[in-house]
């Protein structure tokens, strides 16, 4: 009973369900997709929930979007990827970089390093509900980001 208690604990201490919306990381994930984050560290490779930047953010960003979904290309202390060099050659200490999969996507490439302490963490899994298992809507490819869910 003990044990079981003790994951419940760590599930809703450390889990986050949150939903897709927008198309800058297709084809990982579609808009509408839901997420299942892991609150970590960031990792090279690894798609990453963080808030939106505080430097004025993305350019499209819709004001009611606060948590954006991305892939880490680097962390703290990795060479900057081809692309980005115009943010320096080396990610800071506390820093990483992200890249959408869609290569119209509003990145690091637009607003630079991110603030380690600004990620949520790391997608654990995904589930694309059965309603919406067509391409979504590319539409303007503002929509950019994830809002959480409040039921698991």
């Amino acid at each position: 009973m003990i044990p079981l208690a003790l994951i419940v604990l760590f599930g809703r201490s450390r889990l986050r369900w949150l939903t897709v919306r927008g198309v800058s990381m297709e084809p990982t994930y579609a808009d509408g997709d839901r997420l299942l984050v892991l609150r970590s560290r960031p990792r090279t490779g690894v798609p990453v929930v963080f808030e939106v930047p505080s430097r004025g953010g993305p350019p499209s960003a819709p004001p009611d979007v606060d948590w954006l979904v991305k892939r880490v290309v680097a962390t703290e202390g990795q060479p900057v990827p081809p692309g980005l060099e115009q943010w320096g050659s080396t990610v800071p200490p506390g820093h990483f970089l992200v890249r959408g999969d869609n290569p119209r996507s509003l990145d690091s490439r637009h607003f630079g390093f991110v603030p380690e302490e600004s990620a949520l963490g790391r997608v654990l899994r995904a589930y694309r509900p059965a309603a919406s298992t067509s391409a979504p809507d590319q539409g303007s490819g503002s929509n950019l980001g994830a809002r959480f869910d409040r039921e698991p």
